[in-house]
């Protein structure tokens, strides 16, 4: 398991759990970390591809070293995988009670584990009236819960239209796929997460994303600002991994939950 952070102060943590640190962007990190800025890298990217710039570091350093049909995943310092289908988060047990630290036997039937569903009909009134009202115009209808879609709602947070001008780019046997599923679709499988035992499964979905993310950012460029816009290459990938895994592959939903690993440090 890959964790994902961007404070050099967690590595021990990291290590207590028995996963591996990884550490992103411009902030220092010892040389004890696995980071994204050896090799072929696109490490000077990281604030608009966010872990991306991992797993591109990843796809063309060292997946090939990878054995086949092991499993491999990855989560971040502030979203993990739990150990349990239908287990809580209980804060007053260890970390390592709480996340996951052997493979379930539910998911040998499995090649992919997605996190579970992020529902986007709750968004609040007073969200769509900061953050909404150009794309509230375009489509009334999500007056009603049922209406707010993942296209939407990536309108609201992301910049009105940049979706759809992101899916004409696509390759053309998932192009109206993914536009059905971002039109459609009232949740999507959260956190950028995967876990998967297939090292061809994960070829082709790198494949296929960063062959996407080329294409939008020569579309859009990197002269992108304010949170909702400068990870946008990370936010469109956010929408486009559960579409593509889910068409691809024999999937299986599995709970994350919102622990921030700084948490540990204040305990000690």
């Amino acid at each position: 398991m890959y964790c994902i952070c961007i404070h050099n102060k967690l590595f021990d943590v990291v290590k207590k759990v028995n996963y591996i640190p990884v550490g992103l962007g411009e902030n220092k990190f010892s040389n004890d970390w696995l980071k994204d800025n050896t090799d072929k890298n696109i490490s000077n990217k990281n604030k608009f591809y966010g872990e991306y710039t991992f797993h591109y570091w990843l796809w063309k350093n060292y997946l090939d070293e990878i054995e086949d049909n092991k499993w491999i995943g990855f989560c971040a310092y502030r979203r993990l995988w739990l150990n349990e289908k239908k287990n809580p988060f209980d804060i007053k047990q260890s970390l390592n009670n709480n996340i996951i630290q052997h493979i379930p036997h539910e998911w040998e039937k499995y090649d992919v584990i997605l996190g579970d569903h992020m529902d986007l009909t709750n968004i609040k009134w007073i969200k769509v009236i900061k953050y909404g009202k150009i794309s509230f115009l375009r489509n009334p209808l999500v007056i009603f819960k049922k209406k707010r879609k993942i296209r939407f709602q990536f309108d609201m947070f992301h910049g009105n239209g940049l979706i759809d001008k992101a899916t004409e780019l696509l390759n053309e046997k998932d192009r109206y796929d993914f536009k059905n599923y971002i039109t459609n679709e009232t949740s999507y499988n959260q956190g950028n997460m995967f876990i998967t035992k297939s090292k061809e499964i994960m070829k082709e979905y790198y494949n296929n994303i960063f062959e996407w993310l080329d294409k939008c950012e020569k579309a859009f460029g990197l002269n992108l600002s304010g949170y909702g816009k400068v990870r946008l290459y990370a936010f469109l990938a956010e929408r486009y991994l559960p579409f593509w895994f889910n068409k691809y592959s024999k999937v299986m939903e599995w709970p994350i939950t919102f622990y921030d690993l700084r948490n540990e440090l204040n305990e000690k």
